[in-house]
């Protein structure tokens, strides 16, 4: 950015360019489109970023994002309660629902294990999975964290985990349509719909 630029707007680029995707010249246009917005439109959006982290919590049961504890989808009656659906991310959990083939219950981990960015087994929320598996009710757990090496080094953790406390327990994992490399939160719906109808158990 032009070193003579306002500060604010030199503050406001920085800012904007540590979101995902948002290189400098992303953060920049989209600064400069705030600019040209109505003032009210502008306020409006930095209110609601302003309240968002105290609107939202998570959900006691599953980890996920909410306004209300327990979310909509855990208070939802309708929904089975012998099988919890594992995945790494809020939004991979969203993928997963919204094709509407799963009726389960879900639990987000919290992320994967990766070393290289410093996120070991302490990241994950695994007291949180273990506290609900004791709760009796779970017969399969669904490990649902994709076919990045990240992923599969994370299931074979989970695995080790809950097979010896829970050896009741049937664990199985998404049938391999997904590709390899792949992170369920960008599939389709119909592979997704697949990948959990074929799951496969884990021995």
């Amino acid at each position: 950015m032009h070193p003579r630029a306002p500060a604010p707007l030199k503050a406001l680029v920085e800012q904007l360019a540590r979101l995902p995707g948002m290189g400098p010249k992303s953060a920049l246009r989209a600064a400069m489109a705030l600019l040209a917005w109505p003032e009210s439109e502008v306020r409006r959006l930095g209110s609601g970023i302003y309240g968002l982290r105290d609107a939202l919590r998570l959900c006691s049961r599953c980890g996920g994002l909410t306004a209300d504890d327990p979310c909509a989808i855990c208070a939802d009656a309708e929904r089975g309660r012998d099988m919890l659906c594992l995945v790494a991310e809020w939004d991979s959990m969203l993928a997963l629902d919204e094709g509407g083939f799963y009726h389960g219950q879900y639990m987000i981990l919290g992320g994967l294990l990766e070393p290289l960015a410093q996120r070991d087994s302490r990241t994950l929320d695994t007291d949180r999975l273990l506290r609900r598996l004791a709760e009796g009710e779970i017969r399969e757990l669904v490990l649902a964290l994709g076919a990045t090496l990240e992923a599969e080094n994370t299931a074979s953790f989970i695995q080790r985990l809950v097979g010896g406390r829970f050896p009741n327990l049937k664990i199985s994992r998404l049938a391999q349509g997904i590709p390899l490399g792949a992170e369920v939160k960008y599939m389709d719906r119909e592979t997704l719909r697949q990948s959990l109808q074929y799951r496969q158990e884990l021995s």
